[in-house]
């Protein structure tokens, strides 16, 4: 294999993105991947890293863009890392999605009868109805808030941001330049170093509501609660100002203790006909319109006669638990975080739905041992899929139909194989859903009947 040298100028041609977004060229038999690119894309490339079979480049110039490429609607798409994908067109970033997701499944899964259906997505752009943005202060004292340059803890400052909802901008720039004003201490990453880390919005997408969380190493700010109903009273649509205090050396946003400042500690929002309450901290889909789609989409696949018992493993606040439990005899939400198991059951007391019990715990501890035999088991684990026990517990249970969604092809293709071992389960259905548009990450329902 000829030599290839670190620093050198090579053209490429890019014929495939990966499942990390970059895009994937071939030099001297190896595999280059370059950030930012698309297939397509004709470009020279600097080489900046390099292994023995693959290498990572950074463009230079593109020499002929990609019919898939589009001008990027931020102007610091290129440097910020919180949307990889603004260069590429939406059809064609739904098109990668959907492929992603087939091939994950047939090589990973083993599968080779996948039926998948079209992607679902809705808005592409001011869409997120969560963001978290971690501060610093620069050199001439000015405080910054924006999302880490790629693959760096470096902070690329933003007043306004095209894949949050849009009624948060103002909010960004504002609050941001009255942290300033207020001499307040940020902290510093490197020296473990003062108090504000993170500046986070929370909305209601279909109620408009509103809180400001700011992530701090301690709750001491001074004239907090005087700034706070400022706030207040400068946005409308604003309902709480809370503090969150995190006071670890770690890579996590949010501590343990969260206290309200003024207002509310949390937001109301319409999801698929229910009022449900968010707080800071708790989990719920960034994306409230595809969710609901998905939902809907659901639905119909498990054709619901109110006799069904439902266990819902990794339930969070009820977000699917709490409209499938209107169609259900009895249903069973697991979770082992405890304020998402607090704000399921309150968001069932306030819609009065009665028929369902929420269990706090892990649930490979909590599955093995119920002894309840569900008509539908719903599956909604974090990327790192489900733990070895739920499989094994799954494959004892054996409920006729069991529905998976996953933010995470590779785990789920992983967990699939293992379900589908000795012909227990068949792959019925796969439905794709865009809950990221702008990045590569992909969500993905599926259906698998016993046979």
């Amino acid at each position: 294999m000829p030599e290839w040298k670190q620093g050198e100028l090579i053209e490429l041609e890019i014929t495939d993105v990966s499942h990390s977004g970059d895009g994937v060229g071939r030099f001297q038999e190896r595999v280059v991947f370059v950030p930012n690119t698309v297939t397509g894309d004709h470009i020279s490339a600097r080489l900046v890293h390099l292994k023995k079979d693959l290498g990572y480049g950074q463009t230079q110039e593109i020499l002929s863009p990609s019919p898939h490429r589009i001008r990027p609607r931020c102007l610091v798409s290129d440097k910020c890392g919180g949307c990889q994908w603004q260069h590429i067109s939406d059809d064609y970033q739904k098109e990668l999605k959907v492929a992603h997701i087939y091939n994950t499944l047939q090589k990973i899964g083993g599968f080779s009868q996948i039926p998948i259906s079209p992607i679902l997505s809705l808005d592409s752009l001011a869409y997120r109805n969560k963001v978290t943005y971690p501060l610093e202060r620069s050199s001439t004292g000015q405080v910054k808030a924006g999302y880490y340059r790629r693959q760096t803890h470096q902070i690329v400052n933003l007043n306004q941001c095209p894949v949050q909802d849009s009624r948060l901008n103002p909010l960004l720039t504002e609050i941001k330049q009255d942290i300033q004003n207020r001499g307040w201490s940020i902290y510093q990453e490197k020296r473990h170093q003062g108090k504000l880390r993170h500046l986070s919005f929370r909305i209601g997408r279909h109620t408009g509501e509103i809180l400001l969380t700011l992530v701090s190493t301690d709750a001491n700010l001074p004239n907090l609660k005087e700034q706070a109903e400022t706030w207040l009273k400068r946005y409308p649509n604003l309902v709480g100002v809370a503090i969150n205090v995190n006071s670890r050396q770690n890579n996590l946003i949010f501590g343990q203790e969260t206290s309200i400042v003024v207002g509310k500690g949390d937001i109301k929002e319409k999801f698929a006909d229910l009022d449900l309450y968010l707080a800071s901290n708790t989990f719920f889909q960034v994306n409230t319109e595809t969710a609901e789609a998905l939902l809907q989409t659901i639905l119909p696949w498990l054709n619901l006669q109110g006799t069904e018992t439902l266990i819902d493993a990794y339930c969070g606040i009820g977000t699917f638990t709490l409209p499938l439990a209107k169609r259900l005899k009895y249903a069973y939400g697991i979770e082992f975080h405890d304020e998402s198991i607090k704000k399921a059951e309150f968001n069932a007391k306030i819609n009065h739905i009665n028929n369902i019990e929420f269990m706090k715990g892990n649930v490979e501890a909590i599955l093995p041992q119920l002894a309840i035999h569900p008509d539908l088991i719903l599956l909604d684990p974090p990327r790192k899929g489900c733990h070895p026990a739920v499989i094994t517990a799954l494959r004892n249970i054996l409920p006729p139909k069991l529905i998976y969604i996953s933010c995470q092809p590779a785990t789920l293709a992983r967990d699939l194989k293992l379900l589908c071992q000795n012909e227990c389960y068949q792959l019925s259905k796969v439905q794709p859903a865009d809950f990221f548009p702008q990045t590569p990450h992909v969500e993905c329902a599926v259906l698998l009947e016993k046979r």
